[in-house]
């Protein structure tokens, strides 16, 4: 397909500018003020914003094994709905992708499902198990990194040996970091007054900062690239600003949950349990404060969906995990950027520009020769989140309800148009 954008403003060198995207065969051919018409479709952006494709480092999408909770096609479609042309997906699958045929079996569903790119991680040790380091250099061409997402490497030396590996195959660690013997049996929210408060076994944020802490030694010792997954606490924060100061190879990634949400707004519903848990103000400041000043590199989802069974009952007894791929940069852009908090180049930033630049994934550029991966989003679009809507087969958002005052307008992936809500473009579209 042959597409004009035309009218819209596009993020360009960080910032905006009035300029049209021409594209053919996948790629973006033009970019220039007012090019002509001729031979394309055309497709008029007036008072929208073009950037380049969102990209979540941090997906599940349950399948192989889970697919009664998502598949690759429902949460593709439901990363396309949100502005994402690109997620990398964990590896807590059945089989676990721990050597080049197990990883083969989730390939061959991306390439026969997916609306977007999808990169999947490669497990760091079998099963996930923490025993033995997985195939890593079988499986290194054809996945961005090594991650066990939902279980953090307890042993020292399991993560020493997976980080020099990793290392000699110039791929990143990828770390779920939860160090084990400091969480309390059956904890269900963050270790705070909402958990004393309610009689609720809390989650010490030592759990996880201590063995972020652990890591960043590890990565003085064997110069690997580390990436943390959804930090928290304010003391990762603190660990990660200090190592990258440090000059280590060390960058991580939050979600929105963590930004805009304190264990203060917690209710007693499955949909508001995740791990690690929604914890304190202060916390959620220190985020902020990282996001700011580059600490915090990337915004990613950790969108995991279960079946609505898997998420009723409530804080104590639900599964760990909410959907967000869909409402993702409606909740940021009206709860950090609208608010003065966060600026919108800042927000992209870790939306589109740093996940490809830290996993080296193509695209991120919106210029001649770059692939068309492209995201149009409409900052006057009320709504309100409703989960009955989603493409996702998740349902389960602590955001259900919540008005927000923007909207993904359309996702161009490939050239190809996976998304759309321009409703005065039907005839094209």
């Amino acid at each position: 397909m042959r597409l004009l954008l035309t009218g819209g403003a596009v993020f360009l060198n960080g910032s905006f500018h009035d300029l049209d995207v021409a594209i053919d065969q996948g790629r973006i051919v033009s970019v220039s003020p007012s090019l002509p018409k001729e031979g394309f479709s055309v497709i008029e952006l007036h008072n929208h914003l073009i950037v380049p494709g969102f990209v979540d480092v941090h997906v599940h999408l349950r399948q192989p094994g889970f697919s009664y909770k998502e598949t690759i096609f429902s949460g593709t479609a439901a990363a396309a709905a949100g502005g994402y042309t690109a997620v990398c997906s964990m590896p807590n699958l059945k089989p676990v992708p721990d050597s080049a045929e197990s990883l083969q079996v989730q390939l061959d569903l991306i390439r026969r499902d997916a609306k977007v790119r999808v990169y999947p991680y490669g497990a760091i040790t079998c099963g996930e198990r923490g025993e033995a380091l997985s195939d890593m250099a079988a499986m290194a061409p054809h996945v961005p990194g090594f991650s066990d997402d939902g279980r953090g490497v307890q042993s020292r030396d399991m993560m020493r040996r997976a980080m020099l590996l990793a290392k000699s195959l110039d791929k990143p660690i990828v770390a779920h970091s939860e160090d084990e013997s400091l969480l309390t049996k059956g904890w269900a929210v963050h270790d705070g007054a909402f958990a004393r408060r309610n009689g609720l076994p809390g989650n010490d944020p030592a759990s996880e900062w201590k063995q972020v802490e652990r890591d960043i030694q590890l990565v003085r010792e064997t110069g690997c690239q580390y990436h943390v997954c959804h930090i928290s606490t304010k003391e990762s924060v603190a660990l990660v600003r200090s190592a990258k100061a440090e000059g280590l190879p060390v960058t991580c990634e939050t979600g929105p949950h963590y930004l805009v949400l304190t264990d203060e707004d917690l209710l007693d519903e499955g949909r508001f349990r995740m791990n690690p848990p929604i914890r304190s103000a202060a916390d959620r400041d220190a985020l902020i404060a990282g996001l700011l000043d580059g600490t915090v590199d990337c915004i990613a989802t950790d969108h995991a969906p279960h079946s609505a069974g898997e998420k009723s009952g409530g804080l104590r007894d639900s599964l760990n995990g909410i959907v967000g791929l869909e409402t993702a940069f409606p909740i940021l852009y009206t709860n950090l950027v609208q608010t003065g908090v966060v600026p919108l180049e800042v927000l992209l930033k870790a939306l589109c520009v740093n996940p490809r630049r830290i996993f080296r994934l193509p695209g991120g550029v919106i210029g001649e020769g770059q692939p068309a991966d492209l995201t149009v989003l409409d900052l006057n679009r009320p709504h309100v989140i409703d989960s009955r809507t989603f493409r996702s087969l998740g349902r389960a958002t602590p955001f259900e309800g919540w008005g927000v005052s923007a909207a993904v307008a359309m996702t161009v992936c490939g050239g190809e148009i996976v998304h759309h809500d321009l409703k005065a473009q039907e005839d094209i579209l």
